[in-house]
């Protein structure tokens, strides 16, 4: 574990980190792979059966240096003094399940500190939102653009081992769709990753501790809770979780689709919400033209590119059939779909922070309280909220890497 000493070096500077951590969550363009980060290997074609091991292959992306590490940070103050180890970062392959439960190969990044034989605690690292269009900044490049190369490494420096998974979409897979904001997949190849991490700790003599911890914001924030509900509930032979701290997810689909259906106010996010439903309509064979959901001129747009530009009001984006449908609970098959993401109401055992900013406008803060409330209603002792007051998505994300990183230092 990192020690109780460099833990307590953290100050406000490193949340100044956070910008570069959590640069997945906004949609800044992408940026090509630095030299020593290769393009991951394409997709290989689908596999029949499940393999009995997850790792595939690893490949040494690079080894660096403290000095090297510091230097990424060397324009904020102290965030030096936390990098304690060199690190090696690999970039692993291995067998996970798609939407459509099929095997394919997925890809992530692992670092490595070299602590001299003592076994590493494990920390899943679940990266925010990033566009199919800036794929270069998913974890398994390692470029410097991605969440993974700056404060995750400074992370990994103290004493983890860090899993970044790229999820089904990124990297090796890149050849499929994401599965954006779908839990079960998203929990499925981070718990993959997992096992390929610990594979690759046994193949190469690495000790891995038995301590398992959860990160991620946004998108990652919902995958981190998934993951941990994952954990315990199917995988609780293999994985203990530890601690885990998920930051600003929409954990409750369902009235994340009231709240939206029901805005009269501008709303910045509708853009990637049409991702969402463009996930939801494909992974659970609804099939619907994109006409059903969406207004015209838009819905021609959008079927050339997903990502564009939409308006900010939902009654002027989305159609009277697809908001009655949602709002008057007549449509069954996209209901229940949003009931299949709704991961709020479940009992965790371990130790679980939810931390969420109150002036959230992109994911409302209601989502963390919601699980807070149902998981306490079922029992659970060991579940906290953490309100970031009146931070926004953004603003909060530094406060979020502090106060969770404190978190799980405790244990």
């Amino acid at each position: 574990m990192p020690s109780r000493v460099i833990r307590r070096k953290i100050n406000f500077s490193l949340a100044r980190l956070t910008f570069l951590l959590w640069a997945g969550i906004s949609t800044a363009s992408g940026i090509s792979c630095t030299k020593d980060a290769a393009a991951p290997q394409a997709a290989t074609e689908t596999l029949t059966s499940p393999a009995e091991t997850h790792l595939v292959s690893s490949t040494l992306i690079g080894e660096y240096s403290t000095s090297q590490l510091a230097g990424r940070v060397s324009d904020i103050p102290i965030a030096g003094a936390l990098v304690r180890y060199p690190i090696r970062v690999y970039r692993l392959t291995y067998t996970t399940r798609n939407t459509d439960g099929k095997n394919i190969i997925a890809s992530g990044a692992l670092l490595v500190p070299t602590v001299g034989g003592q076994p590493l605690p494990l920390l899943s690292y679940q990266h925010g939102t990033i566009r199919p269009d800036d794929e270069s900044r998913a974890p398994s490049y390692y470029s410097p653009n991605s969440e993974v190369y700056s404060a995750v490494s400074v992370l990994a420096s103290t004493g983890y081992m860090v899993a970044a998974p790229d999820y089904i979409g990124y990297g090796a897979s890149k050849n499929l769709p994401h599965p954006y904001e779908h839990a079960a997949s998203l929990a499925s190849a981070s718990l993959d990753m997992l096992r390929a991490a610990r594979e690759f700790g046994a193949k190469e003599q690495v000790a891995v501790g038995k301590k398992n911890f959860l990160l991620g914001y946004s998108e990652g924030g919902f995958a981190t809770l998934a993951l941990h509900k994952l954990m315990e509930e199917q995988a609780s032979s293999e994985f203990t979780v530890t601690a885990s701290a998920p930051g600003a997810g929409a954990y409750h689909k369902s009235a994340f689709a009231d709240y939206i259906l029901k805005s009269d106010q501008p709303l910045s996010f509708l853009s990637t919400y049409v991702w969402v439903l463009d996930t939801y309509n494909r992974v659970y064979g609804i099939n619907r033209p994109i006409t059903y959901y969406v207004n015209q001129p838009w819905a021609a747009q959008l079927q050339t590119n997903l990502y564009g530009e939409v308006p900010s009001q939902a009654k002027e984006l989305f159609t009277p059939t697809f908001r009655q449908g949602i709002l008057d609970k007549t449509d069954a098959q996209l209901l229940a779909a949003f009931r299949d993401n709704d991961i709020h109401d479940w009992q965790p055992k371990a130790p679980l922070a939810l931390f969420h900013g109150t002036a959230d406008d992109y994911v409302p803060f209601f989502n963390s309280q919601d699980a807070y409330n149902a998981m306490k209603a079922r029992g659970a002792t060991s579940v906290e909220l953490r309100p970031i007051p009146g931070g926004n998505h953004f603003s909060s994300a530094a406060s979020y890497t502090l106060q969770a990183y404190a978190f799980i230092s405790q244990y």
